[in-house]
């Protein structure tokens, strides 16, 4: 089925959004975590890639913080791939 001729668009714009709320996390600390793997990964993620980034900028900065800084467990819930791309990410710099 082909895709409408406004998809691209629109997923420009989800990926502008995404990109956004990335960088405007409320904390600097998410921001700087979040914000240069959105920059990075974005434009090459599928769409249920994208779906499942969008999931985790739901979490609140401070579980995401513990989580990523290792002070807590990532509970059995949330997306432990996804959360280990982003660590090897921040690791790799």
């Amino acid at each position: 089925m082909a895709l409408p001729e406004d998809a691209g668009e629109q997923l420009s714009m989800r990926l502008r959004r995404l990109r956004y709320r990335a960088w405007h996390r409320g904390t600097r600390e998410m921001d700087l975590l979040l914000g240069p793997y959105a920059d990075a990964r974005l434009a090459g993620m599928a769409l249920g890639e994208l779906d499942r980034f969008e999931t985790l900028l739901e979490e609140a900065d401070t579980d995401l913080l513990k989580w990523l800084m290792g002070p807590e467990p990532t509970p059995a819930g949330a997306d432990h791939e996804l959360l280990a791309d982003l660590l090897m990410f921040r690791t790799s710099k």
